[in-house]
């Protein structure tokens, strides 16, 4: 009697196990065949905010981040230098930008730092006291032209190198949390709580709230190659708005549930490849616009957050973490 209940518990077992694999497929996702990224530690502890390149020289960029920290390559990001800027106080640099060799640095509590020699020589533009919010993004729009938000989502553009600025946005969107801005130039931004994301696009006056698509609070939202909306919710949950409509999203997907609870960002190499980063060396990846996964267990090991991904172009990223630690991608070929 005794061996036939240990025989029916053992069964039960089975069937347990059986089910869990069945129902959680994605708990733990498989692992890349090759790892196509290089882990570079950069003598700072700063943590990396943005990375940008000139278009003159491909493989001349500069790299922002806490601490005053702004570095700068010549080989396409295989070795940085610091830049020593002469500030008055440490400022949070957030966002870099290049259009030809004319650059802007943006920084906070409030900064902007501009340049025409593609980061020979920068110099300190005023701002405004008045200036609602802190400086959050720029970027190069060409000759003496860029547009800056800030992180109440204030918009101004200047033609004149900063000489002057014309206001896009009548009303503050309130203090967010992230900010993106799409190629032609409509912006979303997720709010500080996450409890709600905002939506503008040129020629509007004011910002579009929007409630969040479920319970889960935003972390991150920003665009695709063709300008749809994607987003990141707590829990690892990730949705994307195919349609192009800035509230018409597709159902949840959680791509690993074991690992993805801390996503953070969200990058396209190509249209069907995406890379999300998150907490303590989480990466993953997806070659077929979302549809399966794969973990990049190569770089688990990297002690940092990985909070931002960067495309300058398909055979060029990087991911931008704390410490000093950057990874760069370094295979051209597909890796799955």
């Amino acid at each position: 009697m005794r061996a036939l209940v240990t025989r029916l518990k053992q069964g039960l077992a089975l069937v347990a196990i059986a089910l869990f694999a069945a129902s959680c497929s994605n708990y733990l996702l498989p692992n890349l065949e090759e790892n196509p990224w290089d882990i570079l530690s950069l003598p700072t502890d700063a943590t990396f905010n943005d990375i940008a390149f000139t278009d003159t020289d491909p493989n001349h960029g500069w790299l922002v981040g806490t601490g005053n920290t702004l570095m700068e390559t010549q080989d396409g990001g295989n070795t940085w230098a610091p830049k020593t800027l002469d500030l008055d106080q440490k400022y949070r640099l957030t966002s870099v930008s290049f259009s030809g060799t004319e650059g802007w640095v943006t920084g906070q509590p409030s900064l902007l730092l501009h340049t025409t020699d593609g980061g020979a020589s920068w110099e300190r533009i005023p701002l405004s006291e008045k200036l609602p919010g802190k400086p959050f993004l720029i970027t190069a729009l060409g000759r003496q032209s860029a547009e800056m938000a800030t992180d109440v989502g204030a918009i101004y553009r200047t033609e004149d190198n900063g000489e002057t600025w014309q206001a896009l946005v009548e009303g503050a969107v309130g203090v967010v949390r992230n900010m993106n801005r799409s190629a032609d130039g409509h912006y979303v931004a997720v709010s500080s709580r996450g409890n709600f994301y905002s939506t503008w696009q040129p020629g509007e006056r004011e910002w579009h709230p929007h409630n969040r698509q479920n319970s889960r609070r935003l972390q991150n939202m920003g665009f695709d190659r063709d300008g749809h909306l994607w987003l990141l919710a707590r829990g690892g949950q990730i949705q994307f708005a195919e349609s192009g409509g800035v509230e018409d999203f597709e159902d949840p997907i959680n791509p690993e549930l074991v690992t993805s609870w801390g996503l953070l960002d969200i990058a396209y190499r190509t249209p069907d490849e995406l890379w999300v980063s998150g907490g303590s060396g989480n990466l993953l990846c997806s070659f077929d616009g979302g549809k399966t996964w794969y973990r990049d267990e190569s770089v688990e090991d990297v002690p940092s957050n990985l909070y931002r991904i960067v495309f300058t172009d398909a055979n060029r990223g990087f991911v931008l973490g704390q410490r000093g630690y950057l990874l760069k991608y370094a295979d051209t070929t597909e890796t799955a």
